[in-house]
């Protein structure tokens, strides 16, 4: 049976707290609490000493890209440990990483993303009255006459078309975004060729794009080239 992979990421409000490990173990303990019973690896951990009002949080985002790289689930020990930021959350949710909440076992998922969607939606509410508001004063205007937007001859099929192609392109330049630090420490490490590159990172249970666990060549040639030829 193959182990789940998880990426833990832990948040203390103080440096102080972080160098005691005040709030830390216990923060460990919850995940190890979560996960036990369970066929589980945690691949990579990330702590953070920042406030829960900021959302520039580099330890964050290197969780969440490690998360992507190993396909594996962002573990927490408290939803505030994550943020009180609805903003935030919104933010986190176009990640495209399943998050997992150590008080919350049962919130996973399609469910934990719903609970976090309706956590966002109290920050969207106020946008929402704008939009009404803004709604009304373009109907006014229709209404007196004034041409707003139209059709501009471009078939709806053609659009999704075009949508899903650029949803896909930045997909995979995401994906290479978050794989162009590994690729960079190969290189440091003497492997430089793409056929080294591709057995390493199958060594390493770095699964592919699609979700495959033996890399190829041709593969890393495309990652790289995303990447901005880091090889």
């Amino acid at each position: 049976m193959t182990a789940k992979k998880f990426v833990a990421y832990y948040r203390v409000s103080t440096r102080k707290q972080g160098a005691s490990g005040l709030g830390l173990e216990a923060q460990r303990a919850a995940v190890e609490g979560y996960l036990n019973g369970g066929s589980w690896k945690i691949v990579a951990e990330f702590t953070e000493v920042e406030s829960g009002r900021r959302s520039d949080r580099p330890a964050l985002e290197e969780a969440l890209s490690a998360a992507r790289v190993h396909h594996a689930a962002l573990v927490v020990a408290k939803v505030d440990r994550l943020t009180r930021s609805v903003a935030f959350l919104s933010k986190l949710l176009e990640a495209g990483v399943d998050v997992r909440f150590a008080d919350l076992p049962s919130i996973e998922g399609p469910t934990g993303r719903f609970m976090l969607q309706q956590m966002a939606s109290v920050a969207e509410l106020e946008a929402g009255l704008i939009s009404s508001r803004t709604k009304a004063a373009l109907a006014a205007a229709k209404a007196r006459g004034k041409r707003l937007g139209g059709h501009r001859g471009v078939k709806l099929s053609e659009q999704s078309q075009a949508a899903g192609r650029a949803a896909q392109a930045a997909r995979a330049k995401q994906r290479a975004t978050d794989l162009a630090p590994l690729l960079l420490q190969l290189k440091t490490e003497g492997i430089t060729s793409a056929g080294g590159i591709a057995r390493a990172l199958t060594e390493r249970g770095i699964p592919t794009a699609r979700g495959g666990n033996k890399w190829s060549a041709l593969q890393v040639l495309r990652v790289t080239e995303r990447a901005g030829g880091v090889v």
